[in-house]
């Protein structure tokens, strides 16, 4: 199974670099991603999952509605990509069911940072997708946590998909950088251990973001834009041709049930 996943939020990732993006120019860029994303998905009769945040929902409602519409899942990225209250659990998954009229059972925190189970299950969630399980200098150390799809106090924890040797990671960054042909390989292998494979990518770097004003580092820019969307579309193929099965995160709960 193929799980593709996708954090809808405002584009706040050059903010850091002492940049200044309107939220007006945060939106824009971010919907026009989204709307590449959902192209390329309705093209391949593929059906993925989309973590969004109650404030770009908000303000991009007529998305919201196209990704119910089209059959894809929405799940929750938060209130705000910025800053993080645990209130703000309940109050995402308030804003994004009055919104699309149906219950949302999986949460992402922002940047995959942790985020307490207790206050995930309490706030109504079913699933939790928030864990890297990779070493990543400045980001992550979770080589101590489980790979694999594993419950914790009633959630059930998705962590994104690294490989089974060297838990190298398959996120938005290797798409970006690795070799097509190596990505590919990394990620069959890893499918044929674990039977899945879960991905993740934003939908910012599906805009062109070599654009003067946008200075990121090279290794988030490589490819991204009409670059990214052509090697997203090939690796979609690539499953394809292997008669692999495309689901949403919340098929996991009734394909790896708490034993």
């Amino acid at each position: 199974m193929i799980f593709l996943t996708f954090d809808i939020e405002e584009f706040d990732c050059p903010l850091p670099y002492s940049q200044t993006l309107t939220f007006e120019q945060q939106m824009s860029i971010s919907i026009y991603g989204t709307v590449r994303i959902l192209d390329l998905l309705q093209k391949k009769g593929v059906k993925a999952t989309f973590f969004c945040t109650a404030i770009f929902a908000i303000n991009a409602p007529d998305i919201i509605k196209r990704i119910i519409k089209e059959g894809h899942e929405v799940a929750s990225h938060g209130y705000l990509h910025g800053s993080f209250e645990t209130v703000h659990l309940k109050e995402s998954k308030e804003v994004l069911e009055e919104m699309i009229g149906e219950e949302v059972i999986g949460f992402r925190m922002a940047n995959m940072k942790p985020v307490d189970s207790l206050a995930v299950l309490e706030a109504g969630y079913k699933y939790n997708s928030s864990l890297n399980p990779t070493f990543l200098p400045g980001n992550y150390n979770n080589l101590d946590q489980p790979r694999k799809i594993f419950f914790e106090k009633g959630v059930c924890q998705i962590p994104a998909s690294v490989t089974p040797w060297v838990r190298m990671p398959l996120f938005w960054l290797s798409l970006h950088n690795l070799p097509m042909k190596l990505y590919k390989w990394l990620c069959l292998k890893t499918i044929e251990k674990d039977g899945y494979i879960n991905l993740y990518l934003h939908p910012w770097e599906f805009e062109d973001l070599t654009k003067p004003d946008i200075d990121l580092p090279w290794y988030i820019v490589r490819n991204s834009g009409e670059k990214l969307i052509s090697r997203l579309e090939i690796l979609i193929e690539y499953f394809q041709k292997r008669k692999f099965l495309f689901g949403t995160l919340k098929d996991c709960l009734t394909l790896f049930p708490e034993k």
